[in-house]
């Protein structure tokens, strides 16, 4: 059995499609739709998809900035006894698993208070949690996690308008780090930077997980990005997970026709003019596979029918009726 730190077991969520105080409850966003996998200790999975597919929304469900419609997240701390239903924590628990449990924006100039120092956005919600000492030592931890992020212990006292991109992203990054997480989420933290910029975060993140020993959930929708970084990676699309494999792997051994296209999409190999479309939402429970109005293998089995989660072997598994 894998030693899963954290686990998503049938995950569910849907949203009211109308808003405010009269809004019709009748009418409802498939956001997730029946969502299992599991982050290793110590390992990296990665979370693959276009925007829309519900990547976002599950990393959130994880922590619980979405309670999720049905299912189960699991949470196995080091040192801890059988993995625990994060949906049963108290108050209190769920502030301790929150410590445990980090989650790192995609933007960071919205994530990240323009009028507050670095010092006081890094110790927000560090001066509550169960690991503050005073602010004499809350600065020095601040300006330690500083330098191993890159940046300089003089920064504390800049605001982060002084920054650039790729520097406000290093100190989400930080904030990440302050409370000594087991677990890091990462979601889309390289998307908004340029090239080189990316793959300074992603060296600096590979760093980071050896020193303090993370696991991850890396969240992105480039597919040569997530095959660099993760250990395991799992392709989403319209709320369902469509394959999973090791990501060394998943460039040579893709099975299913969506994973085949973000490749291609990734690598500028893309038909020219060619009508690619893109996620539908989803306002109905599923009947067929989503993908089917895209696929250019589609039978009518798949769009009358949900393709059911196969294992083709060696930590691989893919959810599509050709396989």
């Amino acid at each position: 059995m894998s030693d899963f730190i954290i686990e998503a077991k049938n995950l569910m969520k849907t949203f009211s499609l109308d808003a405010g105080f009269f809004a019709k409850n009748d009418k409802k966003v498939y956001a997730v739709n029946d969502v299992s996998f599991g982050v290793e200790r110590g390992k990296t999975y990665g979370l693959v998809g276009e925007s829309g597919c519900g990547k976002t929304t599950t990393a959130r469900i994880l922590v619980q900035m979405y309670r999720q419609t049905a299912g189960q997240v699991l949470f196995a701390p080091k040192g801890g006894d059988s993995p625990s239903d994060i949906s049963t924590f108290s108050r209190s628990q769920l502030k301790k698993y929150r410590e445990k449990v980090k989650y790192v924006f995609q933007d960071p100039s919205r994530s990240l208070n323009p009028r507050m120092s670095v010092f006081s956005i890094l110790t927000n919600a560090y001066r509550y949690s169960s690991l503050w000492n005073g602010k004499k030592e809350a600065r020095e931890v601040a300006a330690h996690i500083l330098e191993e992020v890159g940046l300089d212990p003089s920064d504390l006292d800049r605001r982060p308008a002084e920054f650039s991109g790729g520097q406000r992203q290093r100190i989400s990054i930080a904030r990440g780090l302050l409370m000594q997480p087991e677990v890091l989420i990462c979601d889309e933290v390289v998307s908004a930077l340029d090239v080189s910029i990316q793959g300074q975060i992603l060296n600096l993140l590979h760093d980071i997980k050896d020193a303090h020993n993370l696991s991850f959930l890396f969240i992105a929708h480039d597919l040569r990005v997530s095959c660099y970084f993760c250990d395991t990676i799992g392709v989403m699309y319209s709320g369902l997970l469509m394959e999973e494999a090791p990501a060394a792997d998943l460039y040579k051994t893709a099975v299913h026709p969506y994973t085949k296209l973000l490749f291609e999409g990734s690598q500028g190999r893309l038909e020219k003019g060619g009508d690619n479309g893109e996620v539908k939402t989803i306002l109905s429970s599923l009947g067929g596979c989503p993908f089917a109005h895209r696929c250019p293998h589609a039978t009518e089995k798949c769009r009358k029918e949900i393709p059911e989660w196969k294992t083709a072997g060696n930590g691989h598994s893919v959810r599509c009726h050709l396989f």
